[in-house]
């Protein structure tokens, strides 16, 4: 962690005086370890602003190049990346915003193989794929290494975010809200289309979400659901409880 010298203090300065941060929340966000799981339309807006606040260390993993299509919501990437591998692009230009965290890419696909040795060594889990593939197997990695998991989906002008904390043996899993597994139709960009500023605006939610966490907040998004409408400007929050014999419930 950085020591807290006039530039780390200048780089938070905005973030210190919160009362609710201070410069022992400041300390929690800068010995933090964060893996994103996704550098598209999700993955660029919470990992452009984890690096910001001074998240300690950031981790993601994406095996996917920048094309034109992703220009309209993947906010870290222009004209000149396409064709270059995104989590390359994304490490120069997060060292360029904040010099003081610590980047670690993997130009890969997650899966059952590489998983475990992957999310090991993060405190904080997050979902920004674009299939349920994805979501379920972090979902049940991290009820088994006890981590914090926050997912996000997004299609249209719609939003999806969950915040689960499988350290507290109360907590419900994405399996407890989805008992089937959904068609990673409606998360297709290519076919149901999406907006940019619903992207940034879920992404931000989700790294709010993770800087709370980080923190120890206990207004957390825990065992609910948000939904929102950036078209109808509509936003809701649903509970939902732990079903029994849930992987979370073993």
């Amino acid at each position: 962690m950085s020591r807290l010298n006039k530039n780390y203090l200048d780089r938070y300065s905005r973030q210190i005086v919160l009362k609710n941060i201070g410069i022992s929340g400041q300390k929690k966000i800068s010995s933090s370890k964060v893996f994103i799981v996704g550098a598209g339309g999700l993955g660029c807006p919470i990992a452009n602003l984890l690096c910001r606040a001074g998240v300690g260390e950031i981790g993601v993993i994406d095996h996917d190049k920048v094309s034109l299509s992703n220009l309209n919501r993947q906010t870290l990437y222009n004209t000149s990346d396409i064709n270059k591998f995104k989590v390359l692009v994304l490490k120069q230009k997060l060292k360029k915003i904040n010099p003081l965290v610590k980047i670690n890419i993997y130009k890969k696909k997650i899966n059952e193989k590489n998983i475990d040795n992957l999310i090991s060594k993060y405190q904080i889990i997050v979902d920004a794929s674009d299939n349920f593939n994805t979501k379920f197997l972090l979902n049940k990695k991290s009820i088994k290494y006890k981590k914090k998991l926050i997912v996000g989906a997004i299609s249209k002008f719609d939003g999806h975010i969950f915040v689960f904390n499988f350290m507290n043996k109360k907590s419900t899993c994405l399996k407890c809200f989805y008992q089937e597994k959904p068609s990673d139709e409606i998360l297709n960009c290519d076919q149901e289309g999406i907006l940019g500023t619903s992207a940034s605006v879920v992404g931000s939610l989700q790294a709010n979400e993770i800087l709370k966490a980080i923190i120890g907040s206990k207004n957390v998004l825990e065992n609910s659901i948000l939904i929102l409408n950036t078209f109808n400007l509509k936003i809701r929050i649903v509970k939902f409880r732990k079903i029994k014999n849930c992987i979370c419930d073993l």
